[in-house]
């Protein structure tokens, strides 16, 4: 946000005033001529020799008012910031088909053992054999909790997933003579699926859902020709309920040769209750970061491993992980691969949170992960029916989808209810989708929550629902206990200003 009165230029302002404390001084206002946060020489030789290392290229010359400042500064300036955010380690953050669950922090240092954090990337495989038997190991886990025959561990994230399936299922039709141009996808499908067709070259056809929310085999038939490729869908689906009829999906895509995609995102609602082999699957990829522990958001780094049934093996990307002679290693003579993603082969740290998490709860532990999960998402929806009706009447599994009526009724939209709900200190639900439920509220509690705090969740989306209909400026103007209030996002978009922040103020 921006002073109202923004005539007042950062130079004016008097030296106190840069720490008042309803405001966060930028690193501009702090910066010293001279500072520096690390002890180096400053010779021209030693100048001379950082470019030879670094390379010229990578060298340039001071930048204008860059700020110049200490160590501590830095730290504490990244600090503060840090503890203005909204996250899953401070707050209760229901994000719907993200899964923004707790990551235990053991797996954290487990990840940070010598032997792992150490391992560089090019490390010959005769010196990192404990390494590769972890990846090993987690591919065969992640074999048996979804029904496939083989993993792959190489796609960086759920996304490039996603691409290497589609790119598996062109490569295997295109070795049996057959170019389909076609995937069949859901009108609730996220929205990486239609551009992952895109990029693999397939265009997308839309299938209509089930009033109730879920595919009909019928619809599947209907869209159904030789030109059909494959079907990308996500069980549970988006509308956070289970696919009734998805094995007799299955068989339909099969009879015309195609194949079935099931997105994994949403695999927190199926562990050890249910496998996506057993439903028909060809393919399913894996967001680990939504279902294993893994860190999520910020960038990365992330995990989208890749599950296959047995006729797809061949194809799965380079390199391919074998044992040979007791020894573990990686395999490039793979004709019918679709060959390398990426630089290297998967984000290591990340299996092995993905893997200390997995042996951590076992079989039984998995199961109750889902279990819960499924518990607390439809207590949420039971507790909230009256004031926010479920989108759909079929039985919710790890999230629910909620709809309202208090736009018609007082002009407050789902935006509103969302920014109103940070001055609770809870995160928002993901809202407006999927795209087919009007004004929804995408909610998911996960298995780490306690009935304390969603309680305390459906108490604020009550009063919410209270203030919307007897203050409904309130509302339409939140937040209004955060150091940013309602700002114009297009606006800022488009126009941004990089200036310093002041408490209160508004764009």
């Amino acid at each position: 946000m921006i002073r109202k009165d923004a005539a007042t230029t950062p130079a004016e302002l008097p030296v106190s005033s840069k720490f008042d404390s309803g405001r966060v001084p930028l690193l501009f206002e702090e910066t010293s001529p001279g500072r520096s946060g690390v002890d180096l020489a400053g010779t021209e030789e030693s100048a001379q020799r950082a470019r030879e290392m670094l390379g010229q290229e990578l060298c340039r010359a001071d930048i204008e008012g860059f700020p110049e400042l200490s160590e501590p500064q830095v730290v504490r300036h990244f600090l503060r910031l840090s503890q203005l955010n909204f996250g899953q380690a401070l707050n209760f953050y229901p994000l719907g088909s993200c899964t923004m669950k707790y990551n235990p922090a053991v797996n954290d240092e487990l990840a940070a053992l010598s032997g792992f954090a150490g391992l560089h990337p090019l490390t010959p495989p005769h010196l990192a054999q404990g390494a590769l038997e972890l990846m090993a190991r987690l591919e065969h886990a992640l074999a048996e909790i979804t029904g496939m025959d083989a993993v792959s561990l190489h796609p960086a994230a759920g996304a490039q997933g996603e691409l290497a399936g589609l790119l598996m299922v062109r490569a295997a039709h295109r070795k049996q003579g057959r170019i389909c141009s076609k995937v069949i996808i859901p009108d609730t499908a996220h929205g990486t699926n239609p551009a992952s067709c895109a990029l693999a070259g397939f265009r997308a056809l839309v299938a209509k859902s089930h009033r109730r929310g879920y595919l009909e085999a019928d619809e599947i038939r209907r869209l159904l020709d030789d030109d059909v490729a494959a079907l990308m869908v996500t069980n549970p689906n988006t509308m956070g309920i289970f696919e009734p009829e998805i094995e007799e999906i299955a068989a339909a895509l099969h009879e015309r040769g195609a194949m079935l995609y099931l997105d994994g995102a949403n695999m927190n609602a199926l562990l050890g209750i249910a496998k996506p082999g057993q439903m028909g699957a060809d393919i399913v990829q894996l967001n680990l970061h939504k279902t294993f522990s893994t860190p999520h958001g910020g960038g990365g780094p992330g995990a989208g491993p890749i599950a296959v049934k047995q006729h797809l093996e061949p194809f799965l990307p380079l390199p391919r992980l074998c044992n040979k002679g007791g020894k573990w290693e990686f395999v490039d003579d793979r004709p019918d691969s679709i060959g390398r993603l990426r630089a290297f082969h998967g984000n290591f740290g990340m299996l092995v949170r993905a893997y200390a998490y997995i042996l951590a709860l076992g079989r039984d532990g998995l199961a109750e992960v889902s279990r819960r999960a499924i518990l607390n998402a439809n207590y949420l929806r039971k507790r909230l029916e009256d004031l926010f009706p479920s989108a759909s009447p079929e039985p919710s599994m790890h999230e629910c989808v909620l709809t309202h009526e208090l736009e018609a009724r007082a002009g407050v939209s789902t935006l509103d209810l969302a920014k109103r709900l940070l001055d609770f200190g809870m995160h928002p639900p993901t809202i407006y989708f999927p795209l087919v439920v009007h004004g929804a509220l995408m909610i998911e509690p996960t298995e780490t929550e306690s009935r304390e705090t969603l309680d305390g969740f459906v108490e604020a989306m009550r009063q919410l629902h209270d203030e919307a209909l007897k203050e409904p400026e309130t509302v339409r103007t939140a937040p209004h206990e955060l150091r940013l209030g309602r700002v114009d996002e297009v606006r800022a978009a488009r126009r941004p200003v990089l200036r310093w922040l002041q408490a209160g103020s508004a764009l």
